[in-house]
């Protein structure tokens, strides 16, 4: 008797060890399977019915207003396209490329936060996260803790995150996270002067609440409800999953091919191929019907960002590059670029693209947990960090009607920009009763008015991750639990990959630059929720790599 209890006590042994080695996967497998159901029901591809403009030009006395295009990709890295010199693995981006020489580039443009959602938001409102209180970046219920355990399970080196369970459980749900039905955005500046208004793609500002798109200003909204490219089996794409990458690792277990119009959940459906081409011949539509009439149409694309799946045609037509990850994203590039080709030629051929803004950017910097160490060439640093790798993106604004072409712009400028821009391309008055932190870029994009400008700190914040660039100069704060405040301070003139920290060296201008931030602080609405998680991140290397004592790395809150 005594033997078969010992045998059994080892074989309830060996097996509960066995499971906990593989708790991830039976954690994954678990989210997978919540996934499915979740995406059992939902329904075969349909189509949008977008509203139409009238069938002929309205006879007008004075100037028609413009037509607006803003095109949104994610994660894009500065070194991903041709226009800068760059191109993963030398591949070209001429779409891209022909709508920056087309019109004005800004070569020292920035996002409005290292991450996607606060950055959005920014351009939605002009407004910084000190005022909206729009910080962080929503993420699903579960998301934080899943990514956490799975981090935890691999061997890179890093220092832990650092997860409050409780503070999530206590806070609202994912799709309650979002941009306030107060806020007032550019859609509604656009709608109140009697724009046409069309969003297309990621919102990631909130879906109940008034917080959805069609709430916040847009008169039709074909939402991404969820972020797969295609089906994961489908027979036209490749896929490139990333085993050293937490969160790769739940978006594949967590995400599902669906769509829905006008935010209603009720009523998901399956988008009608490969993301970016279907939000592509979309808006397509959506100009043709509505040529007439001017029209607003925010294009969100949700390439490059994870999970990386390219169709097969793209992905053969890289056959140079390696390794497979990269060419599966560049892939997912040359569809973004492809977007912007067809949008372009569109505006030819309806004869609507003299009088046709299109401003093409980023929301951030590109992630280092894609294992790619080149995305954000020259430039140190990836999305989640505020580097200069992780803020500085791609602005183009093309309106041949008012901007040369060949323009060049070397004032910083960044996404909180973008909304006193289109109002102002418009005509349209912002609004008088809540402050704009943004500033309208059209006196530096056509050279009229550009010798006022007087505008000289940008700020970033996320947290106790808090930045300035006050001229020439930047200042990076992160109280990093673990160690204390770091300080980085870089004069960007002489040092623009940040690679000589002056913060012992240079005390009155760390002093000058210190007091900028707390006086920014001092006004701070604060947060309209807290963050759950403080994520360690590598400032020089990409998450494929190893972490070694003396790496530098900053915790981001989110």
């Amino acid at each position: 008797m005594k033997k078969l209890l010992l045998l059994l006590l080892v074989i309830v042994v060996v097996v509960g060890a066995t499971a906990w080695s593989k708790r991830v996967d039976i954690i994954l497998s678990l989210a997978k399977y919540k996934t499915s159901q979740k995406y059992a029901d939902v329904a075969p591809t349909r189509e949008i019915p977008w509203q139409r403009g009238p069938e002929t030009p309205a006879d007008l006395v004075g100037e028609r207003l413009p037509n607006i295009i803003l095109i949104v990709a994610d994660d894009l890295g500065y070194n991903d396209i041709s226009t800068f010199g760059g191109g993963v693995g030398g591949m070209q981006t001429p779409g891209i490329d022909r709508l920056a020489a087309e019109g004005a580039v800004f070569t020292q443009s920035y996002s409005g936060a290292s991450t996607c959602a606060p950055s959005r938001a920014m351009m939605m409102t002009g407004r910084y996260p000190t005022r909206t209180g729009f910080e962080f970046t929503p993420t699903p219920a579960g998301m934080a803790k899943i990514v956490g355990v799975v981090a935890a399970s691999m061997d890179s080196g890093l220092p832990s995150s650092i997860y409050d369970e409780a503070l999530e459980e206590s806070q609202p749900p994912y799709e309650r996270k979002g941009l306030p039905a107060s806020e007032v955005t550019i859609a509604e500046t656009l709608k109140a002067q009697g724009y046409y208004t069309a969003h297309i793609g990621k919102w990631h500002l909130g879906r109940e609440n008034g917080m959805a798109p069609h709430d916040q200003g847009f008169d039709d909204s074909l939402l991404m409800q969820s972020g797969l490219y295609l089906p994961e089996d489908d027979p036209n794409v490749v896929n490139a999953k990333l085993s050293f990458d937490p969160i790769d690792r739940f978006l594949w277990a967590g995400m599902g091919f669906s769509a829905t119009y006008n935010s209603g959940d009720a009523e998901k459906f399956k988008p009608g191929g490969y993301l970016t081409d279907y939000w592509t011949d979309e808006s397509i539509k959506v100009i043709k019907a509505n040529k007439n009439r001017p029209f607003f149409l925010y294009l969100a694309h949700w390439g490059p960002h994870t999970p990386l799946q390219a169709t097969r045609q793209d992905y053969d037509a890289l056959s140079g590059i390696e390794p497979h990850r990269k060419r599966v994203y560049a892939g997912m590039i040359r569809a973004v670029d492809r977007s912007v080709s067809r949008i372009l030629d569109t505006l030819e051929e309806e004869g609507i693209a003299d009088n046709t803004v299109v401003v093409f950017t980023s929301d951030n910097g590109g992630a280092g947990y894609i294992g790619i160490p080149d995305v954000n060439s020259p430039y140190r640093g990836w999305k989640i960090t505020m580097f200069e790798g992780g803020i500085r993106v791609p602005m183009f604004v093309k309106w041949p009607a008012k901007i040369a072409s060949g323009t060049t712009v070397k004032t910083p400028v960044a996404h909180i920009d973008m909304m006193p821009t289109l109002a102002a391309a418009a005509g349209a008055a912002i609004p008088v009763d809540v402050a704009i932190d943004g500033v309208d870029l059209l006196p530096l994009a056509t050279g009229e008015g550009s010798d006022n400008w007087s505008r000289e700190t940008l700020f970033w914040q996320n947290g106790h991750y808090q930045v300035v660039r006050h001229g020439d100069w930047k200042l990076q704060l992160n109280d990093r639990p673990t160690d204390g405040l770091q300080k980085w301070l870089y004069n960007l003139a002489e040092d623009p990959t940040e690679q000589n920290n002056l913060a012992a060296s240079h005390p009155e201008k760390l002093k000058e630059l210190g007091a900028l931030l707390a006086a920014h602080q001092a006004s701070s609405r604060g947060p309209l929720y807290e963050s759950v998680v403080q994520m360690p991140v590598m400032v020089d290397k990409t998450l494929a790599e190893k972490f070694v004592e003396g790496d530098e790395y900053v915790y981001t809150p989110n």
